[in-house]
């Protein structure tokens, strides 16, 4: 089995409100390790390239987002003057960068084995009202859908996290320089692991 990597931003919200140790202390306390720290205030270029640029991750996007509203008993073509789900898509995208662009943001690599797994667990899910307690967005997040769609803006929710392997190689090869990670033996490696 291979160690695996993630990537995880502490965005505005939380950088804004103080909660970056409280944060960072959850990923170190289940074992994974922290190979990655920077706190940046994250170009627009860089914004756009975490996030992919395909008509597929538009759709993705734009998808969900209706399926939100339709929940909510909204209309999206009052919001987005279309329900044109890779239009509405590219338009998340727009107010994604400008609110990571608000204030610096804290960058965490962490590697581990499970470590996307473990990562999207101790995040929760990505709408505040539907993560559990216990995790970081059910303990610290609490905007919600409605509000997000009445300020035309995205949900604020505290923290991104990979949410693939492949995401998560990616997203710390955008970050972090290679000079700019680090491999060490944590203590507790040697009661787990035998290589």
């Amino acid at each position: 089995m291979k160690k695996q990597k993630a990537l995880i931003i502490i965005k505005p919200d939380g950088v804004q409100r103080g909660l970056i140790g409280k944060i960072v202390s959850r990923f170190e306390q289940v074992g994974l390790k922290i190979i990655g720290l920077k706190f940046e205030l994250a170009t627009k270029e860089k914004i756009i390239t975490h996030y992919p640029e395909t008509e597929i991750w538009f759709k993705k996007v734009g998808e969900r987002t209706l399926t939100n509203y339709v929940k909510k008993g909204l209309d999206a073509k009052k919001v987005f003057g279309t329900d044109n789900p890779i239009t509405i898509g590219k338009t998340v995208k727009k107010w994604l960068i400008d609110y990571l662009q608000e204030s610096p943001v804290f960058i965490i690599a962490v590697e581990g084995y499970e470590c996307i797994e473990i990562v999207r667990k101790i995040s929760g899910n990505t709408i505040p009202v539907l993560a559990s307690p216990g995790t970081i967005r059910g303990d610290f997040s609490h905007d919600s859908i409605d509000l997000a769609n009445e300020q035309n803006r995205p949900l604020r929710n505290i923290i991104h996290a990979s949410d693939t392997v492949e995401d998560g190689e990616k997203e710390v090869a955008l970050w972090f320089k290679p000079e700019e990670l680090f491999s060490y033996k944590k203590a507790d490696e040697k009661f787990m692991y035998s290589d």
